[in-house]
């Protein structure tokens, strides 16, 4: 089933401050670009209690963000703009409709940072501890649930992936092995993703011309497990491509070394249906 989204560019300006909400959806959500803060003083629903995030590319191999909730989000920007110096942009997630309590900004932190946590795909170091759930009565928190739903389709929407959680059960997965590496991983929109234990070749070929960024992603994402090199966590990567040179460590064709469990290649599959 299809949705219709609703982006509004506040200045005309594709890389500016805009909101994007769905239709039929409570959920409303402002991208504010740090050079742009001074859209909050036209803007009262962010004067008042919001869930954001800020997200920056402070790390050399994940991007990083910070999750928070605040009474009144341009008052408490201002000491993230004073203090926290790796944020570009805010996502703010206000109600279309009607105001959000402190308790229901404080209950979508709690969702919020337990999830990015297990999904491992941004560097969070600054939320150091998972916040407790407040109270709140069933009806309450079965509405922020609802609305917790929608957060995480409209940051994905702007291709922010803190909270995309994989199902490889559903997915159509391809292997590859060689140069000690026996890894899987499946292909979709967002590129070729190589999943939690598989295993990659623990050496480099000399002629692979991202040999240092490799070894950074090795470091971050693997550690020793019986003395081969397995990974911690999923790792989606751009292209086929670069995920099988991170697997076996040298310079290969993605779109044919990776097979499914009948030795059709990625090709087969995806490239002779056109």
């Amino acid at each position: 089933m299809g949705k219709t989204i609703t982006t509004y560019l506040i200045e005309s300006d594709p890389k500016g401050p805009q909101y994007v909400y769905i239709s039929n959806s409570l959920c409303k959500m402002y991208v504010v670009p740090r050079s742009n803060l001074t859209i909050l003083n036209e803007r009262e629903e962010l004067h008042k209690p919001a869930f954001y995030i800020l997200l920056g590319e402070d790390e050399d191999t994940k991007p990083k963000a910070y999750i928070g909730e605040t009474e009144n989000f341009k008052e408490r920007v201002k000491d993230h703009d004073n203090k926290k110096k790796f944020w570009q942009k805010a996502l703010v997630f206000v109600s279309k409709d009607e105001d959000i309590t402190k308790a229901d900004v404080q209950y979508l932190e709690y969702k919020a940072i337990a999830l990015a946590k297990n999904t491992n795909t941004y560097v969070l170091n600054e939320n150091k501890q998972i916040p407790k759930a407040p109270n709140m009565s069933e009806p309450q928190q079965d509405a922020m649930d609802i609305f917790f739903e929608d957060v995480k389709f409209l940051a994905s929407f702007v291709g922010c992936n803190l909270f995309d959680t994989i199902e490889a059960k559903e997915q159509h997965l391809f292997f590859i092995s060689g140069r000690k590496c026996d890894a899987k991983g499946f292909y979709n929109s967002t590129g070729f993703t190589v999943l939690k234990g598989s295993v990659v070749a623990k050496d480099t070929v000399a002629s692979l011309q991202w040999k240092d960024k490799r070894n950074r992603l090795v470091n971050e994402y693997c550690s020793i497990q019986d003395d081969k090199l397995v990974m911690n966590s999923d790792k989606t990567f751009s292209s086929p491509s670069s995920a099988a040179d991170f697997c076996t460590g040298s310079s290969v064709n993605g779109w044919n070394v990776w097979k499914d469990s009948e030795g059709k290649t990625l090709a087969n599959i995806y490239r002779e249906q056109i």
